[in-house]
């Protein structure tokens, strides 16, 4: 990753009424049991992938990963965006992905 200030922390510094609430929701979102952890943070990057977003993908691959996934579920998390976008999460997430993968 790069020095870059966290989107996140300029988020907190410049709306933290926002993104508190924005946390809270998140934490809910968390505590739901009808998922386990790792499934969650692989749709999570599934849907991130299919948007494009490699900023969150580089932030949740290594939660992923804590959670259990493996480098191959993160690659075929992402692969099965397929469907849904063509290449785009493809040519915009997956290095970014393996390399977030690799790195921890």
């Amino acid at each position: 990753m790069s020095h870059e200030e966290n989107p996140l922390a300029i988020f907190q510094r410049e709306a933290p009424e926002v993104q508190q609430a924005f946390d809270g929701l998140i934490q809910s979102l968390i505590k739901t049991d009808g998922l386990d952890a790792k499934t969650k943070q692989l749709i999570y990057i599934a849907m991130k992938a299919a948007n494009g977003d490699s900023i969150a993908i580089r932030f949740h691959v290594p939660m992923a990963k804590k959670c259990g996934a493996t480098r191959e579920e993160i690659r075929d998390t992402i692969l099965l965006t397929l469907t849904v976008c063509g290449l785009k999460g493809i040519t915009t997430c997956l290095k970014t992905a393996l390399d977030a993968y690799d790195a921890e």
